[in-house]
């Protein structure tokens, strides 16, 4: 790995990367709260929840708890480096500052690369939903039409995708909120419940572990899959009005949210639906409505979906525009990226990625299902390495205040030292056991490949700056 760049000085170190100013101030803290929130309630949750309840039984709440914990430590590291330097852009800038150029270049391409595919799949999910009442309307017509809303939204100004985001979220939030509070009325009050009902559902047929603690080991990569998305919360600092006395707050209310509602709907479903009764094949969502009588359950939980899906690739559209930006500047993608608008919008970042995700969504049409699976591999294992480089950079963050080099902040990850080294040690086992799953196997041989395939092109980049300066001092 190459040499780490040295620290900024110190009056940057307490302001926003230079370049091109983007829209301070565009997002309040509720946008950005929703904006963390919307990026880790994807559509897994409402429609590939049954298979991993199935799997596991109440264990799964276990690997659910885990996991949390592990996205709320990575989420208090990257938040002590958004407090030291708020930029848009955030654990790239951070990777090349503590890392080095190598880190931030091959963090940015696959983080970027990441939500690309998530978009493709997201837009590509809607024009499914939208058949489900519209049969005969083209797939793909709708697809297109919900691409173009999100990216036009994201074009126009950052608060019109902060409110998009909010209220899309919301309407996640208040579908989980009723589960659970149904969920508590029946263990209370017995209201409404079937004689299948009760609390007593998370201990009975096998007990909380009816698989075996391994059940539980064997499912923390997709629960790890749940809380993918958190880390969007750090590329909307440049966005966000006084950034060092918001985002300390965001931060520590943010994954308490997320650890909630993934779990308390995970244990209100249990509750109303025996675990071992809970459809692998179908939403437990759809399944409680009906128990509970709900009228149209499979529309709600429809309509729900379809949000969520328009939620993600909202989230999705603005963190690539971000992060192409980012690369842009420093070099590592073509510098007119870099540039942002007359509103302080990356316009042509934007473009540039709506414009992959269209041709993403039209080969999605034409390849193999197979493909597509290498593609969404890449992305699963890019979520991870997102994670543990703002591991590694916080560490080295925590070195060079200790040597002098860098400021502390009083916003600070909680642990000793060494919580950070058995953070990355988790996020490893957690790697090694994608082995254990269809959906993510492949991802250890597309992961490393694409690394290698990264670094080749960082080399060849940084060949031509090299040439490009040289000749230029002559």
């Amino acid at each position: 790995m190459p040499r780490a760049a040295e620290p900024l000085a110190a009056q940057e170190a307490s302001a926003p990367a230079a370049g091109p100013e983007l829209a301070d101030g565009g997002l309040k803290p509720r946008h950005v709260r929703m904006v963390g929130l919307g990026g880790a309630l994807g559509i897994g949750l409402f429609l590939a929840s049954g298979k991993l309840i199935q799997s596991t039984g109440p264990g799964l709440l276990l690997a659910y708890a885990v996991c949390g914990v592990l996205a709320y430590l990575v989420l208090r590291a990257l938040g002590e480096l958004v407090v030291y330097r708020p930029v848009s852009g955030s654990f790239t800038s951070y990777a090349r500052e503590f890392l080095g150029p190598w880190a931030e270049f091959v963090t940015g391409w696959t983080y970027w690369f990441t939500w690309v595919v998530v978009g493709m799949a997201e837009v590509t999910a809607v024009g499914m939903y939208v058949q489900v009442w519209l049969p005969s309307v083209p797939q793909w017509c709708t697809a297109l039409l919900a691409l173009v809303a999100v990216g036009t939204a994201n074009l126009v100004a950052v608060r019109l995708f902060g409110e998009i985001e909010f209220w899309a979220a919301i309407v996640k939030v208040l579908t989980i909120v009723a589960i659970i509070l149904t969920a508590v009325a029946v263990a209370v009050f017995g209201f409404g419940a079937e004689h299948s009902s009760g609390v007593a559902n998370l201990w009975a047929e096998g007990g909380v572990l009816p698989h075996g603690p391994l059940a539980v080991v064997l499912a923390l990569p997709l629960a790890y899959a749940s809380f993918q998305g958190v880390e969007l919360v750090g590329l909307t600092a440049g966005e966000t009005a006084r950034p060092q006395e918001v985002l300390p707050s965001v931060f520590r209310s943010v994954l308490w949210r997320i650890a909630l509602f993934n779990i308390g709907a995970l244990a209100a479903l249990m509750v109303l639906i025996p675990w071992h009764r809970v459809s692998a094949s179908s939403s437990p969502f759809v399944q409680a409505f009906d128990q509970l009588g709900v009228p149209a359950a499979a529309d709600i939980v429809n309509f729900v979906v379809l949000t969520a899906a328009l939620s993600v690739c909202n989230s999705g559209v603005f963190g690539t525009g971000r992060l192409l930006m980012t690369l842009g500047r420093d070099g590592h993608a073509p510098r007119w990226l870099g540039a942002t608008n007359r509103r302080g919008v990356p316009a042509r970042a934007l473009g540039v990625s709506l414009a992959v995700m269209l041709v993403s969504v039209v080969v999605n049409y034409l390849v193999p299902r197979e493909a597509f699976l290498y593609l969404y591999s890449v992305s699963v294992f890019g979520g991870l390495l997102t994670w543990a480089v703002i591991v590694a950079t916080h560490l080295r963050y925590r070195a060079a205040v200790a040597e002098g080099r860098a400021r502390a902040v009083s916003f600070r990850m909680p642990g000793p030292p060494w919580l950070g080294r058995a953070l990355l040690g988790a996020l490893a086992v957690i790697t090694v056991l994608f082995a254990a799953h269809d959906e993510t196997r492949v991802a250890l041989l597309v992961g490393p490949v694409w690394l290698l395939l990264l670094s080749g092109a960082y080399l060849l980049v940084r060949r031509r700056q090299r040439a490009t300066e040289a000749a230029a001092s002559e």
